[in-house]
């Protein structure tokens, strides 16, 4: 997001969205933690975050203004993105069998 911003993208109010999102997704991970919305918001997070090389290198590709780094981030944030889906729907599946208290 960084170095978007800093290459052509947006500056001011705009980012607001960015930081919403990411505040929605902290609260998935840390406030709703073993709960189902919890692993729902944990679950979608985890695919978009998985979407984004995908976005990013759509058409085009990156092109030349894009570095080593900038590629490397996309990589690892689709791998982390696809785990934290994988260990939300497996949380998800966990919390369907377990018996009521």
């Amino acid at each position: 997001m960084a170095d978007d911003i800093l290459i052509s993208g947006p500056r001011g109010l705009g980012n607001l969205t960015a930081i919403l999102i990411f505040l929605v997704y902290l609260i998935g991970t840390l406030l709703l933690t073993e709960r189902r919305l919890g692993y729902v918001i944990m679950f979608l997070g985890g695919l978009t975050a998985a979407g984004m090389p995908v976005l990013h290198m759509w058409g085009n590709g990156i092109g030349k203004m894009r570095g080593f780094f900038f590629i490397w981030g996309l990589l690892a944030l689709g791998t982390l993105g696809l785990f934290s889906a994988i260990l939300a729907a497996e949380g998800f599946w966990r919390l369907q069998w377990r018996r009521p208290r």
